[in-house]
């Protein structure tokens, strides 16, 4: 890519991000009356619907002081907002975040809960503590806290914990069937990865990514089927079922991104073989092409699917795929990498990308036509998109 091209990717994902993402959440979407954001709209940003994700309001936290961080936008107009609107979230969490009163206390943290913070729904999984997690890093980073530092390594050993020690987490099925997930090792490595940026090195860190890798090129990363799987047998054997064959190629490119931000970091040329690897053999299994984009699911043996929207495109598996072919490109240097990106780009930002309102509809059929006109709900936010814009960015201005 020359100079020129190049320079033109970069100054297409600042001002995306900058002038067509950011402005249709902030500042409408802070709820100034109980704190937090409120997050579930539809095209034009009008509510949808009250309700809270915890989620989102560890990710939209994170998100927002991760840019007020960002040395690139230091004398933007509206750093001082992302700081101040930041804390918004945080605060929630405090306040609402944790099951600290309710008969059955037990610590953990809540997934769904009204606007003022009333407990609605806890799930058996801990991925609001990884949220938390990196959005009390950014806080910890932006204001130099130690409280907050704390904090964050506090809820990452606890994600950790309740991911990793056998019997801890309520299970989902019997043990007739037992399997392993792919998602708890990725998240790990990412949220690692976000407190280290934001706290420092720390070898807990770094041995807890150097074990998921391990575990994931290990178990997960299938040389004979070229694919990485989903779920697995606990001592890495497929399950030859439904659940066992489906594979996520959106969710692996997300994983082959992680592990490439980590050949980056410690300049690893096998860690960058791993995470192509893995981008490679799931773009083959997940690109559609017939309609372009990126099928939501598909067997590993070219199977029936049982989930009924597995042909749809979501917008997240594309955002992440944006982010791992550039990752790709920037450390191999190889051109197909590029021209991935740039298919991938155009087809996106064609069928997602709203050019009246902003932002990314979260919902397609097979054929890229519209599904929904929400823009947010209890799992899209201002999250995937914005990440992936500022990683694009990032990746292209440097």
């Amino acid at each position: 890519m020359n100079q020129s091209t190049l320079q033109q990717l970069s100054e297409f994902y600042e001002r995306t991000l900058l002038e067509d993402c950011l402005p249709f959440w902030f500042p409408r979407c802070v709820d100034h009356e109980h704190g937090g954001y409120l997050h579930c709209v539809d095209r034009d940003g009008k509510l949808v619907d009250t309700d809270k994700s915890i989620w989102a309001q560890g990710r939209m936290s994170w998100m927002l002081a991760s840019l007020a961080s960002d040395p690139f936008l230091a004398s933007h107009s509206c750093r001082d907002d992302w700081d101040r609107w930041s804390t918004a979230g945080t605060t929630f969490l405090e306040k609402h975040g944790f099951d600290r009163h309710t008969a059955n206390s037990d610590g953990r943290m809540f997934f769904h809960v009204t606007r003022d913070g009333r407990p609605i729904r806890k799930r058996r999984y801990a991925y609001s503590e990884s949220f938390a997690a990196i959005a009390f890093a950014a806080q910890a980073r932006l204001r130099s806290c130690d409280a907050f530092a704390n904090q964050a390594m506090e809820l990452f050993r606890f994600f950790v914990r309740w991911n990793f020690t056998p019997g801890l987490m309520p299970p989902k099925s019997t043990d007739v069937r037992p399997s392993i997930g792919l998602a708890p090792r990725m998240i790990t490595i990412v949220t690692a990865q976000e407190l280290r940026d934001c706290l420092g090195e720390h070898d807990e860190l770094t041995r807890w990514i150097d074990r998921c890798i391990d575990e994931i090129e290990q178990w997960f990363v299938k040389p004979d089927l070229r694919c990485v799987m989903e779920s697995v047998a606990p001592n890495g054997e497929m399950l030859d079922h439904f659940d066992g064959r489906t594979l996520n190629p959106g969710h692996a490119i997300e994983g082959a991104w992680f592990i490439l931000r980590e050949a980056q970091h410690r300049k690893d040329s096998q860690l960058v073989q791993l995470g192509c690897k893995m981008l490679d053999w799931m773009w083959e299994r997940g690109w559609d092409q017939e309609h372009g984009g990126l099928l939501y699911f598909c067997d590993v043996h070219g199977r029936p699917v049982q989930e009924y929207w597995h042909d749809m495109k979501f917008w997240w598996p594309h955002d992440e795929a944006l982010i791992a072919t550039l990752f790709a490109w920037k450390l191999t240097g190889e051109q197909r990498y590029l021209d991935w990106h740039h298919t991938l780009k155009q087809w996106a930002f064609q069928h997602f990308a709203d050019p009246e309102f902003g932002e990314w509809f979260g919902y397609l059929h097979r054929d890229g036509s519209r599904s929904s006109t929400l823009k947010g709900n209890l799992w899209k936010s201002a999250f995937h998109h914005p990440r992936a814009l500022h990683w694009c960015w990032k990746l292209t201005r440097s």
